[in-house]
């Protein structure tokens, strides 16, 4: 079986949530005879099909962007032709020019999409592309949530809930880095091991304004590992409250990352808009055994994180309300031990790539199978 996989971007270019799900499926699905390709948008001036663990991902250029959505001219061509060799096309949604490339290729083939999550800030647009979003989900033949949550708080998913499938993201901790002894004596001379850890890309819905204000009259240590568009703002309000407790890492190696995920007290996590869909780097901090700390958004992070099991969840939006979480965390370490064996046993029972991967295998077979029914019919 052959699989196509379309999204605005993808590994090795960039290595955000939706970038990390689909290198998850490609390179698991393999062990299934499943032939993976993928198809994004790039903005190298040529571009380019290389193999990403045990896949092809092919990039059209990039011509334009618009409120986050890229757009190119090359992709029509490039995806009708490597969508004629698949034997299931998966979209990853939101991203609207994918919905015009599927209408305007005329596409047959049989189709799923993984609704990663709603569309959240650009209100204005969304208005005009309701129209096109509607016919589009209404054409796929399955829709995927990553949620038993955001199934039941999205008005768009429940307009299409006859068809909808909950399979939750998976990762696998066998393809993370292993730090050495000498990593993780950096890290351990640094901060020690009571910190608390924030991973992620530093974006508007994430939350970290709150954090800094929560972290404020407090004196334990904050590390957050990642960039983003919203980096230089958050370092002036840190400036500004006069945290010197908080510590901004940028981007970090995938063996760094590990170590600081192994040494660190708990994960922190205050995303408090629903663009925040499931969030990968909260369930990496389960992976790794660690208590969490997120708020009440309606969506998979409080699928990960059970409060009072696996962590505390707060209200979002509440820097006195996630204050106090960090401090209860920090003055009952026997409570944040047992949350984090809970956390990693949750882990092990609900998201490890192997059940989103056999998920998926499965959901391809069901969808082939049907649509090949529905054609001998005509």
């Amino acid at each position: 079986m052959r699989i196509l996989h379309f999204y605005k971007t993808s590994f090795p270019d960039t290595t955000g949530g939706v970038e990390q799900v689909i290198n998850q499926i490609a390179r698991g699905t393999s062990a299934y005879g499943v032939e993976t390709e993928v198809l994004s948008l790039t903005s190298a001036k040529s571009a380019l099909t290389t193999r990403v663990d045990g896949y092809l991902t092919h990039r059209a250029k990039l011509d334009f962007q618009i409120a986050s959505t890229g757009f190119s001219l090359s992709a029509f061509a490039r995806f009708a032709e490597l969508a004629r060799q698949a034997d299931v096309v998966h979209y990853h949604y939101p991203w609207p020019f994918m919905d015009v490339v599927h209408f305007m290729t005329r596409l047959r083939k049989p189709c799923i999409v993984t609704y990663h999550s709603d569309i959240i800030r650009q209100q204005h647009l969304l208005r005009l592309y309701k129209p096109l979003k509607r016919r589009f989900l209404a054409s796929v033949d399955r829709i995927v949530a990553t949620s038993p949550n955001y199934l039941a708080t999205s008005d768009v998913l429940q307009q299409f809930a006859d068809k909808v499938s909950v399979i939750p993201i998976g990762i696998d901790k066998s393809t993370y880095a292993v730090p050495t002894a000498e990593r993780l004596a950096y890290w351990y001379q640094r901060f020690g091991q009571k910190f608390f850890l924030f991973v992620g890309v530093l974006r508007y819905y994430k939350g970290l304004h709150i954090l800094m204000e929560a972290a404020k009259g407090t004196d334990f240590p904050i590390v957050i590992v990642g960039a983003g568009p919203i980096e230089q703002a958050l370092k002036t309000q840190a400036l500004s409250l006069g945290l010197s407790n908080v510590h901004f890492l940028g981007q970090a190696s995938e063996e760094d990352k590990a170590a600081l995920l192994s040494l660190c007290y708990a994960i922190v996590f205050p995303s408090h808009l629903r663009s925040e869909a499931f969030g990968v780097s909260l369930l990496e901090g389960a992976m790794f055994g660690k208590p969490m700390i997120s708020s009440e958004i309606g969506t998979g992070t409080t699928y990960i994180n059970i409060s009072g099991e696996t962590g505390l969840v707060v209200p979002p939006g509440d820097p006195v309300a996630l204050r106090q979480a960090m401090r209860h965390l920090w003055e009952h370490p026997e409570a944040k031990d047992a949350m984090g064996l809970a956390a990693e046993q949750r882990y092990w029972h609900h998201f490890t790539a192997q059940q989103m991967v056999k998920s998926y295998v499965d959901l391809y077979a069901e969808v082939s199978r049907s649509k090949l029914g529905i054609q001998r019919q005509l």
